[in-house]
């Protein structure tokens, strides 16, 4: 599992001066955790707007929610819950419904795409994946969230989770690998005479 770039551990008297209505505590919990948040945004989003809102709306609600933090999880954990909530829910307000096929039978043992390819490619074969789908792939691979968590988050089912992902895998390895074209074939003409 790949380390979450919001494995920040806060100072417990940061935190508790936070809870007690420091504003300035609270400023720096907000700085701390402003770019993996974004980042998490944008990558479950595609659309920096979004993302900065999605920011916005999430650190407005932990600010509000601080004092129902109880240490049950790392803090870190808890606000990555609530920005990936926020976006979440930013999708269903705006995303189309995908399919919900069963992928059970989808085996893909050839390495993830993201392995062999470059940040820029990667980021431009990512955004051509509809949002949904990509969420599901950055939650999974990134974030390290299991099929049934995704599912609870999304409001879908497991199998939802794992079609998702294995369609999103499918989509991008082709986007980042596209078939060889070959050389059209060259005709001979017979030679008379």
């Amino acid at each position: 599992m790949t380390t979450s770039s919001f494995q920040i551990e806060v100072p417990a008297d940061l935190l508790a001066r936070a809870r007690g209505g420091d504003a300035a505590a609270f400023e720096a919990i907000y700085r701390c955790f402003e770019r993996p948040a974004y980042t998490l945004a944008l990558r479950m989003l595609g659309d920096a707007d979004a993302a900065r809102d999605t920011l916005h709306d999430a650190m407005l609600k932990v600010f509000r929610r601080i004092a129902q933090f109880r240490n049950e999880a790392p803090f870190w954990a808890w606000l990555r819950q609530i920005v990936s909530n926020e976006a979440l829910m930013r999708l269903r307000r705006h995303e189309p419904p995908a399919s919900d096929l069963d992928a059970e039978e989808i085996v893909d043992i050839a390495p993830p795409p993201w392995v062999v390819a470059d940040a820029r490619t990667l980021e431009r074969a990512l955004a051509r994946l509809p949002a949904l789908t990509r969420s599901v792939l950055w939650l999974y691979h990134v974030e390290g969230y299991t099929h049934p968590q995704i599912a609870a988050a999304v409001g879908k089912t497991t199998s939802f989770s794992k079609s998702q992902l294995a369609r999103g895998t499918a989509r991008l390895r082709a986007l980042l690998d596209p078939p060889m074209e070959t050389e059209p074939c060259l005709m001979r003409t017979p030679q008379t005479g």
